[in-house]
């Protein structure tokens, strides 16, 4: 799955939705198309895509199935953070070589009044951690865990997918609180980065035949906070070991994004409200800048602190070309990434 590269940056390259997948998503999918830079008007700015976010939500949004957000429609830019620098400027507060984060999308060029977007650092030494750690995904994991996940010392923290962008902040922040945490990734390699460099007390291999049973003598105590964005047999496998009063902070389903049907076997829905009453569980579903938007800045604060001096520690995929977006997407839906993917579209350009 993979484009012809086009070098004439006098036009704009677009990744665009060309029609909506069934299962995992295909080259037919996709659309490279060029079009004219385009020109700001008096209250925009022309920002030109530096670093591309990929992320499993955009995986819901080429769908045209009811959910928390629109669609995208066929012919529709793919939608996507980004890390861009500012080209030109008639928005009061940015200038000429600003980088900022934006929703620019899969594509070199796009133009912004400035709402929803955020200055860094012009200096910082990774602009892509604005997509990462000290982005969306690292907001996310934050503010689940300490939010709704309430956590206290002491307790057992499970953390699906604990090495991709998200988990692997829940799990560091985890540790600044004192909690016993259990990542859950797939492969060795994860499991040992999710150990050896992240600070996990453990990590289970969820491709081993024993998972279930691993995962039960890894927490001896019960879970008391689960943090969910993967489903599936995971969660199937946390259920029966959640301590009455657990809190499950539900950011995403990573597992069945590409489904098109509801998986075989018995309807245990029943089963899992009545250990919702039974345990009295909260289980939280979040969409982080609709309920936490505001709580964005002390975020930044306290993790850019943390990242500083190494306590939260952060593992980037960076795939290179926009060409190469929609490999990296699929990539990353199938867990075949490590760490947080991001798309190196082109350079920061030393302005002044």
């Amino acid at each position: 799955m993979s484009f012809e590269k086009q070098q004439n940056q006098q036009q704009n390259r677009q990744i665009k939705l060309a029609s909506r997948p069934t299962g995992e998503p295909k080259a037919e999918n996709f659309d490279m198309a060029t079009s004219d830079i385009p020109t700001p008007n008096n209250s925009e700015m022309l920002l030109r895509t530096v670093y591309l976010s990929l992320d499993p939500y955009m995986r819901g949004r080429m769908s045209d199935a009811k959910s928390y957000a629109d669609p995208l429609e066929v012919g529709d830019v793919m939608m996507g953070g980004t890390v861009a620098q500012v080209v030109e400027s008639n928005v009061d507060g940015f200038s000429k070589g600003d980088l900022v984060v934006s929703n620019s999308g899969w594509q070199d060029y796009s133009v912004s009044d400035g709402e929803g977007v955020l200055k860094l650092d012009k200096n910082m030494s990774n602009p892509s951690y604005g997509l990462g750690v000290l982005g969306m995904p690292g907001f996310t994991g934050y503010m689940g865990l300490t939010d709704i996940g309430k956590p206290q010392k002491g307790e057992t923290l499970v953390v699906a997918a604990a090495t991709g962008p998200v988990g692997a902040t829940v799990g560091q922040v985890g540790n600044q609180y004192g909690l016993r945490t259990v990542g859950v990734a797939g492969g060795k390699e994860k499991c040992d980065f999710a150990v050896n460099e992240l600070g996990f007390d453990v990590c289970i291999d969820h491709k081993a035949d024993d998972f279930a049973e691993q995962l039960k003598a890894a927490c001896p105590d019960g879970i008391d906070i689960y943090y969910e964005n993967v489903g599936g047999k995971v969660f199937d496998a946390v259920l029966p070991l959640l301590n009455a009063h657990a809190r499950i902070p539900v950011c995403g389903l990573v597992s069945q994004y590409n489904a098109t049907d509801l998986p075989d076997g018995k309807d245990r829905l029943g089963m899992l409200m009545g250990q919702v009453l039974a345990n009295r569980l909260t289980v939280k579903g979040f969409i982080i800048f609709e309920e936490y938007g505001d709580h964005f800045p002390e975020f930044l604060e306290t993790m850019s602190k943390w990242v500083e001096s190494g306590d939260v520690k952060t593992k980037e995929y960076i795939a290179d070309g926009l060409d190469n977006a929609p490999n990296a997407f699929v990539d990353m839906l199938n867990g075949d990434n490590f760490g947080k993917t991001v798309v190196k579209v082109s350079d920061v350009e030393q302005i002044g």
